[in-house]
């Protein structure tokens, strides 16, 4: 297994390679001159010269491929530059982003985890009951629903009504719950569905008829081999949804101002801080491609069948 982690994580240089030029190159090509909004942030009297100068101190009068090296060069030894916004170093902001936005994709996994699929296995065992037609029902609004709507939704129900939460997350705990919430419902509702689904087939498999046939335990079937045969496409869209939180949780970030790398990136975007917003989108993609890796591996574990080259 060793050798076949090794193997992947050498075949994600090139992949990385290619990644890196993409990024820098959609900002090269953004809109907006970076040196002049700095400029006009700090009120100054923006002049030829001072603007020349301002770009010179930036680095962005050197060429393309100049600037690009200068930048691959930096982060391979841990530097992603200076922030143009306020000219402080773009690690730390980002270390402490990714902290917080690995916290909420954390919470909302486990919480939708831990809910879902005992939900998916009680559904799937009483088919067609009165309970499983009510969840049938939940889940799939919950869906259905874009995520905005229920952050609103909550942040409504929970901030201004209620007031058990502050509307501005600020980073603590307490302010964790409502973001991770609205992330969890869909999540759940998702996992949900797919537990249920996979419960469901399997229990109609032969070897299920078998062991009812030999007199084994219900619970047995159920939690030794249906659920275990299970897991594979249960981890599948597990995989999918982690995937989708660490890229996609920008909106639910923005509106809870919880300070993520989604919050960050938005923030960057607004001021022209490009290299943050290199950075950002860099780590966020390596990221993706981690827990691509991870749940390669996990099949591995979970199916000793399964050979990993």
């Amino acid at each position: 297994m060793l050798k076949y982690i090794i193997k992947r994580l050498i075949n994600l240089i090139p992949v990385l390679i290619v990644l890196t030029l993409l990024v820098f190159l959609l900002m090269y090509l953004t809109p907006g001159d970076p040196a002049l909004i700095r400029l006009s942030s700090q009120g100054a009297n923006v002049t030829d010269e001072l603007l020349a100068a301002t770009r010179a101190e930036m680095g962005l009068d050197q060429s393309f491929f100049t600037r690009y090296f200068s930048w691959v060069g930096g982060i391979l030894h841990g530097d992603f530059g200076m922030s143009y916004i306020d000219d402080m170093p773009i690690f730390p902001k980002l270390l402490d982003a990714l902290m917080h936005t690995l916290a909420l994709a954390s919470a909302s996994t486990v919480v939708s985890v831990m809910i879902a699929i005992p939900i998916g296995i009680f559904t799937a065992v009483k088919k067609d009951s009165i309970p499983d037609n009510i969840v049938r029902i939940f889940t799939f609004t919950g869906n259905a629903m874009p995520n905005f709507l229920i952050a609103l939704l909550l942040m409504y129900l929970f901030c201004i009504r209620v007031r058990l939460f502050p509307v501005i997350a600020k980073g603590s705990v307490q302010g964790l719950m409502l973001p991770a919430l609205s992330l969890s419902i869909p999540m759940i509702s998702k996992f949900a569905r797919q537990t249920r689904a996979d419960v469901l087939q399997q229990l109609n498999e032969e070897y299920v008829i078998g062991m009812h046939a030999r007199g084994v335990k219900e619970r047995v079937i159920l939690y030794k081999n249906v659920l275990h045969n299970a897991l594979g496409s249960i981890l599948t869209i597990i995989s999918l949804q982690i995937r989708v939180l660490i890229g996609g949780s920008v909106v639910t970030e923005v509106i809870f101002r919880w300070p993520g790398v989604g919050s960050l990136i938005m923030d960057s975007i607004g001021g022209c801080d490009y290299p943050t917003v290199q950075g950002a989108v860099l780590i966020l993609a390596t990221l993706q491609i981690l827990v691509n890796l991870a749940t390669d591996i996990s099949y591995c574990i979970i199916d000793k069948r399964i050979e990993l080259e």
